[in-house]
């Protein structure tokens, strides 16, 4: 799971995607091979979905010939501020040209291979992203036509110590096997996007729905998602890093529906689901203390508890003092945090609420059905 970040008041750096790196040694191969031009930097124009076109240069560490019709170039990704786990990477790029028409794209060492369905690409195809796979059939098109050449082209990509790197990725869950993705959409990397995490929640739904699972189980951090993998025996598959993005498990449903979602977190960030917050993170809600009272005199809780607990510091607090006057907190937290996010899955879905301490210990939980 990603850390909560502290809030920097500078602007963060972007950086750039390995789609737009692994163009850059595209380039400049190509270049080398039907031009005889020797780039240390590569011009990668950006996908454009809206609006005029953008350019970044990216500088190249190496880029030699491999043989008469094969170009090798490399280069090492910057992710600016970001906490990307490849930033620092060295991407690199073979181009060959073959009478084959067309442009074929090859997994080379550090890349991965696809091997379960529900991502966007087949089962047994190179982890390269169609956005990455589309930024370099322009650039390799273009160039073709710049240098009148009318064969084909093969491209790998790779990247070194990727495989180790993937290790440090949600990669092997969603069944991308041996090393990294080539990834980008726009390729800027925008330094703690919601983005990219969001992302990888929608690609875990989507591959446990396309390989048959009926239920999947959503956690906040470390703990709950052991806590809950443990608990149900439940395949990695199976689970999903939401972290404090739950707004992104349940809408998605509608597109890639379970029979069965667990929700499993930390009781401060259930009391905030259960507060109306899809969004979980520190800095875009915060925990209800006088809720959390309200839920406590409902409960029996006297004057002294409730005026205790709105002067309480954090959730945990409030729920310590619950119970030691044998007050179930964390069962009413969960059925509102429950009430709550059944207004927001597909009807049928069967879903469960559970919140932890700390330790990965059960405090409460609570189950229903959309209906």
């Amino acid at each position: 799971m990603w850390p909560e970040s502290s809030e920097k008041k500078q602007p963060l750096r972007t950086g750039l995607t390995t789609g737009t790196c692994a163009t850059a040694c595209c380039l400049a191969g190509a270049h080398l091979l039907l031009g005889n031009i020797h780039k240390t930097s590569a011009s990668v124009t950006l996908p454009k979905p809206k609006g005029a076109s953008k350019h970044v240069d990216l500088e190249l560490k190496l880029v030699e010939h491999r043989g008469p019709t094969t170009a090798y170039a490399e280069t090492i990704k910057d992710a600016g501020d970001d906490p990307d786990a490849t930033h620092g990477a060295t991407i690199w790029v073979t181009v060959s040209l073959v009478s084959e028409l067309g442009i074929k794209f090859c997994a080379g060492a550090g890349v991965g291979t696809i091997t379960r369905s529900g991502l966007l690409l087949e089962v047994g195809q190179a982890a390269i992203n169609p956005v990455p796979r589309q930024m370099m059939s322009e650039h390799l098109t273009h160039l073709a036509q710049l240098y009148q050449y009318t064969g084909g082209f093969k491209v790998t990509i790779g990247v070194v110590n990727g495989a180790e790197i993937a290790k440090k990725t949600m990669n092997g869950r969603l069944g991308i096997v041996d090393g990294l993705s080539i990834l980008g959409t726009s390729g800027i990397v925008r330094p703690f996007s919601c983005s990219a995490w969001i992302a990888s929640i929608h690609q875990g739904l989507d591959v446990a729905v396309a390989n048959n699972y009926a239920h999947v189980a959503a956690a906040t951090g470390n703990a709950s998602e052991a806590f809950i993998g443990e608990y149900y025996a439940l395949d990695d598959m199976q689970l999903i890093e939401m972290g404090d993005f739950a707004g992104a498990v349940l809408k998605h449903l509608k597109k890639s529906p379970v029979k069965r979602l667990t929700i499993c977190g930390g009781f401060g960030k259930i009391s905030k689901l259960a507060d109306g917050h899809l969004d979980l993170h520190s800095g875009k809600s915060s925990i209800n203390l006088p809720k959390l009272a309200y839920t406590a005199q409902r409960l029996g809780a006297d004057n002294d508890l409730v005026t205790a607990i709105k002067a309480c510091n954090t959730s945990l607090e409030a729920l310590g003092l619950c119970q030691q006057q044998d007050i179930d907190l964390a069962a009413a937290v969960c059925q509102d945090a429950l009430t709550f996010a059944l207004t927001t899955v597909p009807n049928s879905v069967q879903l469960e609420i559970f919140a932890v301490n700390r330790q990965g210990e059960l405090l409460g939980r609570a189950a229903g059905v959309a209906s």
